[in-house]
């Protein structure tokens, strides 16, 4: 049964690829761009975008080339292939600023990125681009409509390098290695203070410190409770009504009780 689907598929491309031959040797550019146009209606755009492509050179000069070029542009977002569309878009762009359609695939190319967009513990480039670009296309065009949806894909985009470094930082503590833990943790809540996770940030800036102190040489102790203590009064500040007091208080009064105990000694 299976063999009897990629059979038929298989000659239903075979068939579709004929048939874009056949239009392509056809000596007619308005014919072409007729045919090129329906498969763009019907969404075949990979049929499309080859009729599009081989009838540029014809209308290059012509009132017609700007729409052809969008579309162009187009196949080649709705195959997925955002790289490509990008740069069709950036080319667009160049080619017609003072376009109608400008605005438009101004936010497209910037929306390209955000397609391009990994999940956080991968290289988050295209992240960056997307925060970057989003935020030109809103300072360029003030009055857009677009700017709405702009803003929250900014947002979604900064949420996802703050996960990104959160699972950084937490990777450090899970290895053991408190000090650069706290040190990546501080960075985390300099880059997101006004995160919903701020307190949780800070209470892992305490923890990790607490870490590192107890595992120091005893002469270094002391001076890396006290940094703890100085953690937990900052927290208490910021974050009074944080469900995570009781515990920094625990941080607290050990690391107070354990500077008592190495001053005795």
């Amino acid at each position: 049964m299976r063999f009897i689907w990629v059979l038929i598929i298989g000659i239903f491309l075979g068939s579709c690829g004929k048939g874009v031959t056949k239009i392509l040797k056809n000596p007619d550019p308005a014919y072409k761009l007729r045919m090129a146009e329906q498969y763009f209606v019907k969404e075949k755009y990979s049929l499309a975008q080859q009729i599009f492509e081989d009838i540029m050179p014809y209308y290059k000069t012509s009132k017609e080339f700007e729409d052809i070029y969008y579309k162009y542009a187009f196949c080649a977002y709705n195959q997925n292939d955002y790289m490509n569309a990008e740069n069709l878009f950036k080319s667009f762009l160049q080619i017609f600023p003072n376009s109608t359609k400008a605005e438009e695939v101004d936010y497209m190319r910037a929306y390209c990125f955000y397609k391009q967009s990994p999940k956080p513990l991968l290289d988050q480039t295209n992240t960056l681009k997307t925060i970057g670009m989003m935020q030109t296309f809103i300072n360029t065009h003030p009055g857009s409509v677009r700017n709405k949806e702009a803003g929250e894909i900014i947002d979604i985009c900064r949420a996802k390098l703050e996960t990104k470094d959160y699972k950084s930082a937490m990777l450090y503590y899970d290895l053991g290695q408190f000090r650069a833990a706290g040190v990546t943790f501080s960075a985390l809540l300099n880059a997101y203070p006004e995160s919903l996770l701020a307190d949780e940030y800070k209470f892992m800036i305490i923890k990790s410190f607490y870490r590192f102190a107890e595992l120091s040489v005893e002469e270094k102790k002391e001076e890396r409770y006290t940094q703890v203590i100085n953690e937990c009064n900052e927290f208490s500040e910021r974050f009074p009504e944080s469900k995570l007091k009781k515990e920094v208080e625990q941080f607290y009064t050990q690391s107070q009780n354990n500077i008592k105990f190495l001053t005795n000694e």
